[in-house]
């Protein structure tokens, strides 16, 4: 038997086990990954929002990272809530030196609508971006970086494409937030559009999670050494079957249903 993939996700802990660290673990686990985790931030928070907040100091998230890259190693890396300018600051120039594909969730908000990065912080995710693989910002987040106060349908590719050139990497570019029946997310590349993934729209509040929840499935499916469009289309798949297996706990915005998905690594 061959040793599964190592997956290092680097993201801030939610205690209800819906997102961040929690999330990435049951992903990477559910898709044949081995999963390590470096955390940046500490929350209290639960479906209905976000009760409390400690960041890490930064050389603890680093010393947690070097930990797990000097022994066992790493095929690919996931990044998500980073807590601090000065931790992504550090990241970038850490991790800028890595082999392997990184995808970078550039959180920013919580589904229950919490801030979770700060001006600061988000004005340090350039440094990520230049070192990433694949960023995976949600439509809000994709003209915030872009600095768009909003993003029509008709603009995403462009705001997509000029992202994907600014810092030398490929974009995915999540639709949930967009408008219409399908659900749309695009692929993006500094030379043009890779493609594009439909989904019809899920009525449900279980979502907590899904970004977190697809951006491991994407670190873990790089870690495979699948083809990114192929890669992309497992993690949407696994992504929309938790949404659809959530167990409905919670009062507020539930968590995804990771344990009841058969493993898609092989498909």
């Amino acid at each position: 038997m061959s040793a599964p993939p190592r997956v290092l996700s680097i993201a801030g802990s939610d205690c209800s086990g819906g997102a961040g660290i929690q999330a990435d673990i049951k992903t990477i686990a559910m898709l044949g990954g081995y999963a390590m985790t470096a955390i940046t931030v500490v929350t209290a928070q639960n479906t209905r929002g976000v009760q409390g907040v400690e960041v890490m100091h930064p050389d603890l998230v680093l010393d947690q990272v070097d930990s797990c890259l000097s022994d066992i190693g790493a095929d690919a890396i996931k990044i998500g809530m980073l807590g601090s300018p000065e931790i992504a600051m550090l990241l970038a120039e850490r991790l800028d030196s890595f082999a392997g594909p990184i995808v970078f969730d550039p959180v920013m908000v919580a589904t229950s609508g919490a801030e979770l990065a700060s001006e600061a912080t988000i004005a340090a995710f350039g440094a990520l971006m230049d070192i990433a693989t694949v960023v995976t910002p949600n439509l809000p987040e994709l003209a915030a970086l872009t600095g768009r106060d909003t993003l029509a349908d008709e603009d995403i590719y462009d705001a997509a494409g000029e992202l994907a050139s600014r810092h030398d990497m490929v974009i995915l570019a999540k639709g949930g937030h967009g408008e219409g029946e399908e659900a749309i997310d695009r692929i993006v590349s500094a030379a043009g559009k890779i493609g594009s993934f439909g989904h019809a729209r899920l009525d449900t509040r279980h979502t907590h999670g899904t970004g977190c929840t697809l951006s491991a499935a994407l670190a873990t499916m790089l870690a495979h050494r699948q083809p990114l469009t192929h890669a992309v289309r497992i993690a949407r798949a696994f992504t929309f079957a938790a949404i659809e297996s959530a167990p409905g706990f919670g009062e507020g915005n539930g968590p995804l249903g990771h344990q009841a998905v058969r493993s898609l690594s092989s498909d």
